[in-house]
């Protein structure tokens, strides 16, 4: 039976991907009730890694999508409601849990910061998909503002690292409030209009020298022994990275962004056509 044309294109490996982040995100809030009705920190612990799981099933949707030429509208709605669970309401929930709703001052303004996280995401992923909607020719490599699944993996991985620093269970101390300013810092990145690195161009095709490819298997190996710190590190430095960003030169960005070099031979609307979309 053929598709209704006024039917969706559904892609079967694309939208796997993009159930796997919404299962992801699903099981960190559960994880984050779990932990505020038990009080055993081990759930917090299952939380943040639910997210950080996340992280790597949207990376994935994407490039499968682009791989296979299976890119829809469809695609990029579903993938912003999964991104609004995984890497807004979770994390959203997570710090207030932990550190926010702990605040004491005037109003009890921890709800608001966390809300403030929440509200940004969400505009950011609205503001994404209107400028996809309209086919505004913008740079493919890039995005504006900071990506939320890159603003979950901070909060988030900067929470793991506060908590296993911490002996006392959920007692972080006066680092409660760098969770706080971080938050609001975050809310910015994300609606500001900071270009951030995609790496799109990043695929099962993309080839590098072997002592890169050694260095990265090194740095993969180096950061599932050390998971408790290392994620922190590696988001911080690509929140670090945009803001520093249009001060380094372009041909380190390339390197660093990992932008595939085009062959002499291909004219300009070869090339043009070869390049990512969002």
């Amino acid at each position: 039976m053929s598709m209704p044309e006024s039917e969706p294109r559904i892609y079967v490996l694309p939208t796997i991907m993009t159930a796997g982040n919404i299962l992801c995100g699903y099981i960190a809030t559960l994880q984050i009730f779990d932990g505020r009705h038990e009080g055993n920190p081990s759930h917090y612990y299952n939380a943040i890694l639910a997210i950080l799981g996340a992280c790597v099933f949207d990376a994935l949707d994407g490039r499968v999508a682009r791989m296979g030429g299976q890119e829809s509208p469809f695609g990029r709605e579903l993938d912003s409601l999964a991104d609004i669970v995984s890497f807004g309401i979770a994390p959203a929930l997570l710090v207030h849990d932990i550190v926010l709703k702990n605040i004491e001052g005037p109003f009890s303004l921890g709800w608001l910061v966390s809300c403030l996280y929440l509200v940004c995401g969400a505009m950011r992923l609205a503001r994404f998909n209107c400028i996809a909607a309209m086919d505004v020719k913008s740079s493919s490599t890039s995005f504006r503002g900071c990506p939320i699944p890159a603003a979950a993996g901070v909060i988030s991985s900067i929470t793991l690292l506060l908590l296993w620093l911490d002996s006392n269970d959920r007692e972080i101390g006066q680092w409660k409030y760098a969770l706080v300013v971080l938050m609001v810092l975050l809310s910015w990145l994300m609606v500001s209009n900071i270009e951030y690195p995609s790496f799109k161009s990043v695929n099962f095709r993309t080839r590098r020298s072997f002592d890169w490819v050694l260095g990265l298997i090194i740095v993969l190996a180096f950061s599932v022994k050390n998971w408790q710190w290392m994620p922190s590190v590696l988001f911080v430095s690509y929140l670090a990275y945009g803001l520093v960003r249009p001060w380094i030169s372009r041909r380190w960005r390339k390197e660093i962004e990992i932008e595939e070099e085009v062959p002499e031979d291909i004219g300009p609307d070869e090339a043009a056509s070869q390049k990512p979309t969002e």
